[in-house]
């Protein structure tokens, strides 16, 4: 791969990592609650992204791509966890007073960020599909289809991560305004109230013909 063409894969893997997803607004959730929780779903998320580079790799991605049983099962099962999390926001707030974004981190916390970022993003097929349509365009002739598959997968692995762990360090911050507690029930409710409408509008896709 040319210099100049690993450049083009970068800036298109940034312009992927600023479109707003569900990545993103996990990434913001969970920031709320400490800058700990913030990265580790961030980097849960981007790490997602390698998995789906060594499924592209092997080809596996290709088979879900091919059985439109299979995408639609997934799709589903992604929108379905997005509802979950968008609800448990709402959940978790009321159960904790309205508290939750200046409640000390509890045991555990961080692993949860960290599976529902990773959950996340592998349950969402448009990731894969991503690399499908992109990383053939940056392939040079001769080298191995895995390995630079992989590559890329790592380059977008890095750059997204980078840019999550960018916003939830913006968003620890600004932890004295997060921590009023209108501010931050508004924030837990959005954030929760974003990730549920993705996961309907997901699941209602995936219930087309």
């Amino acid at each position: 791969m040319t210099p100049a063409a690993f450049l083009a894969f970068c800036g298109l893997a940034l312009i992927l990592a600023l479109t707003p997803g569900p990545d993103s607004f996990l990434t913001l959730r969970y920031s709320l609650r400490g800058l700990r929780s913030g990265i580790a779903a961030g980097t849960g998320a981007a790490l997602g992204q390698l998995g789906w580079a060594m499924l592209v790799g092997v080809g596996l991605a290709a088979i879900i791509e091919q059985s439109a049983e299979v995408y639609q099962v997934i799709k589903l099962v992604g929108g379905l966890y997005l509802v979950y999390l968008g609800v448990q926001a709402f959940l978790s707030h009321r159960r904790n007073g309205g508290a939750d974004a200046a409640t000390p981190l509890v045991p555990g916390s961080v692993r949860r960020a960290f599976g529902a970022g990773l959950v996340s993003n592998l349950t969402n097929p448009k990731v894969g599909l991503f690399f499908l349509a992109v990383v053939p365009q940056f392939l040079p002739d001769g080298a191995s289809a895995f390995w630079m598959t992989m590559l890329l997968g790592a380059t977008l692995t890095v750059i997204g991560g980078l840019y999550l762990m960018l916003l939830a360090l913006v968003a620890a911050k600004a932890n004295a305004w997060l921590n009023r507690p209108r501010v931050s029930r508004n924030l837990e409710r959005t954030s929760g109230g974003i990730l549920a409408a993705l996961g309907i509008g997901t699941i209602a896709s995936a219930a087309q013909p």
